[in-house]
């Protein structure tokens, strides 16, 4: 079975009707309040617009921060609206409520092919609980349902997964549809070789990721910090690299288990701290000495790792390789980038995790040089690992 779309829907089902959609428009502001980087919000216009074209009131609900329940005045979904009004080429409404008479008559007064942003669903007790009263009072404010927030799939609220109960039809969006088709077709039957990237500073943050990987890919690169816990129950020095000693004996096992499929840096670039760019030095991975820690993969790894990836069908990558915001530790993210960049013009399928990859990624200029640049960085490792989210869960099948 398979998650319906919104391409199961006629024409009959959606002209005049309320579609209510949960849209991911969690997106940086600058210090002005205006939004920084509405990739999240263009993501979700071929959704919107299907819709709108179709005929519906398009009712759109999603969160931005973290207020804590009530009502912020820094939290408001203002700028977002005004920033949706210049990309959407429709009439775009704004209201200051969630829910309640004041919103559902607002919905009902919509003119069929336009918008209505509600205020952020975060602003609502209940919300993150799940509540249910809330499930039912927020399913008022549309005919039908729509999930389009991938980012937010992974966690079981109000908006993302109670409310499908009491609106039906509910569906994914398109951006829905993409991410699934994208990181579960790469779980169930990738073109091979099939190569994972995983980075970042904890092995514990990606420890079920990497059990997941581990009997589908031919090859699993390890970059970031991460690769420090394994070096040391490798047995080499790591100097004041971060390293999770809690972790040590989890990384023996996966070292013993994995044989030649995990692939760890040969050498490292390292420093007496990130901010002594200037002080950076390559060195063996087994040559981190007291004093120095590792912040980035070094060139030889680069070049193991560029090799491999460059000849894979398939390549899924999440988290950097260093700490790629701090010149000169960002070479080895960048280059995994441009590898991927060449795969995919190889003819493989290259898959960015979301999260600090997707942000490499679109730095580098590369975004669209990858066949799919998942929104969701919490919600992509959690379909990785193999976990139910909840917000797709809920959504009728086929």
């Amino acid at each position: 079975m398979t998650t319906r779309t919104i391409r199961d829907l006629s024409a009959a089902d959606l002209a005049g009707k309320r579609a209510l959609v949960r849209v991911d428009f969690n997106v940086p502001l600058d210090e002005a309040g205006a939004v920084s980087d509405d990739t999240r919000i263009t993501a979700a216009l071929p959704t919107i617009t299907t819709l709108l074209d179709q005929g519906a009131k398009v009712v759109l609900l999603a969160h931005f921060g973290r207020p804590k329940g009530a009502p912020e005045a820094k939290y408001s979904l203002a700028p977002i609206a005004a920033r949706l009004t210049r990309l959407l080429p429709r009439p775009v409404h704004f209201l200051g409520e969630t829910v309640g008479a004041t919103a559902v008559a607002a919905t009902h007064a919509l003119p069929n092919g336009e918008v209505l942003l509600l205020e952020n669903t975060r602003f609502l007790a209940g919300e993150e609980q799940n509540d249910d009263a809330l499930s039912q009072q927020l399913a008022e404010l549309g005919d039908l349902y729509v999930n389009d927030a991938f980012g937010a799939a992974h966690r079981a609220h109000a908006s993302t997964a109670g409310v499908a109960k009491y609106c039906r039809p509910a569906v994914a969006g398109l951006l829905m549809e993409t991410e699934l088709a994208y990181l579960g077709g790469a779980l169930a039957a990738p073109a091979r070789p099939f190569v994972a990237i995983l980075g970042g500073s904890k092995i514990s943050g990606k420890i079920d990721v990497v059990e997941a990987l581990l009997p589908k890919v031919d090859h699993l690169l390890i970059g970031g910090a991460m690769a420090c816990t394994f070096f040391r129950a490798m047995g080499c020095e790591t100097g004041n690299s971060l390293v999770e000693p809690d972790r040590l004996e989890m990384a023996k096992d996966l070292l013993a288990r994995a044989g030649h499929k995990l692939v760890l840096p040969v050498d490292a670039v390292i420093a007496p701290s990130m901010d002594a760019g200037s002080a950076a030095r390559v060195v063996g991975r087994e040559s981190i000495p007291a004093g120095e820690a590792m912040f980035d993969i070094g060139p030889a790894s680069v070049e193991q790792y560029r090799t491999l990836i460059e000849s894979a069908r398939t390549v899924l990558w999440n988290g950097p390789m260093g700490v790629f915001e701090k010149p000169p530790f960002d070479a080895g993210t960048f280059a995994v980038a441009r590898a991927m960049a060449v795969a995919t013009d190889h003819g493989a399928t290259t898959i960015i995790g979301g999260g600090d990859s997707a942000a490499a990624v679109a730095e580098a200029g590369l975004e669209s040089k990858m066949s799919h640049v998942s929104t969701g960085g919490g919600a992509s490792l959690e379909f990785l690992e193999g976990k139910e989210l909840p917000g797709v869960s809920a959504l009728d099948r086929r």
